[in-house]
């Protein structure tokens, strides 16, 4: 199979709260920003470019969050994608405010909530969220009322399915008590994987996984590394093995690789063509 016939499809697919099916190798917006995630893109056109191009191979889930420029990401998405395909799911997050570039502070005040999620689903062009993520837990309000606030604006049909990010599973099972939990988003690639816990615990559960920063290879993909070796054997780049070792570790697992460019979206994308054997798969997990 050739690198132009490849598609996100050959990833496989996963439901999200049971309804929302889509193919497990989506695309994440972070890099669709200005430096340190604030302002607008060095090259906007290329940047609708690579949203339509996600589209046009495949991808049928975007994630975003309202604090990426703040609300650039968001924009650019309505302006490339909208009307949407039926089968595209969007995923956006709120809990999060950015006083400049490379700041993130939590928020999770109710009233703070319910703005975010109204103005997500005027710049996204919706009527309802599909995915709407707690972008942080805030240590300073009760889980209770930050997800009460969630949960009602569900029950009012503007958010279909809630997510979280960053969480231990402690408090996973705590947002849980609250209300149904459809996929939880964690930092976890080839190099970091803190969040095995609670990647077990979603795949029990059949809570979709979305780890961020999924790319991450490192110094393991340093030249003459088993890495490097394995990816010259099998003619493919470190990050593409990176982003196939994680579909192939678990079916709830659901990758968003990042780019602001269109050659290596198509590049990422092109990982869902990779099937590891099993003698391979071990080895990249044995090089933490």
């Amino acid at each position: 199979m050739s690198k132009q016939q490849i598609t996100a499809a050959a990833s496989g697919n996963i439901k999200i709260g049971k309804d929302l099916q889509v193919n497990r190798l989506g695309y994440g917006t972070m890099q669709l920003t200005g430096p340190g995630v604030w302002g607008d893109p060095a090259d906007p056109e290329e940047a609708l470019r690579v949203l339509q191009r996600s589209v046009e191979l495949g991808v049928t889930f975007i994630d975003t969050a309202d604090s990426y420029g703040p609300f650039v990401s968001e924009r650019l998405i309505k302006q490339a994608l909208h009307p949407y395909n039926e089968d595209l799911v969007i995923a956006t997050k709120a809990g999060l405010t950015r006083p400049g570039p490379d700041e993130w502070l939590p928020v999770g005040r109710p009233e703070y909530i319910r703005q975010q999620v109204e103005l997500s689903l005027r710049h996204l062009g919706l009527e309802r969220i599909d995915l709407m993520q707690l972008h942080r837990i805030d240590p300073k309000v009760p889980i209770e009322e930050q997800l009460g606030e969630l949960a009602l604006l569900k029950e009012e049909g503007k958010i279909r399915h809630i997510g979280l990010s960053e969480v231990t599973v402690d408090q996973l099972r705590a947002a849980e008590k609250i209300t149904p939990i459809a996929s939880v988003q964690n930092l976890y690639n080839l190099v970091k994987r803190d969040s095995e816990p609670v990647l077990e615990y979603a795949e029990a559960k059949g809570i979709a996984f979305i780890p961020w920063f999924p790319l991450a290879t490192g110094a393991l993909a340093r030249e003459g590394s088993p890495l490097d070796e394995m990816a010259v054997r099998l003619n493919a780049k470190p990050g593409q093995l990176a982003l196939a070792w994680l579909l192939k570790r678990s079916p709830v697992m659901l990758p968003i690789p990042g780019t602001s460019t269109v050659s290596h979206l198509e590049e990422n994308i092109a990982a869902a063509g990779i099937t590891l054997s099993d003698e391979d798969f071990n080895t990249l997990s044995q090089l933490k």
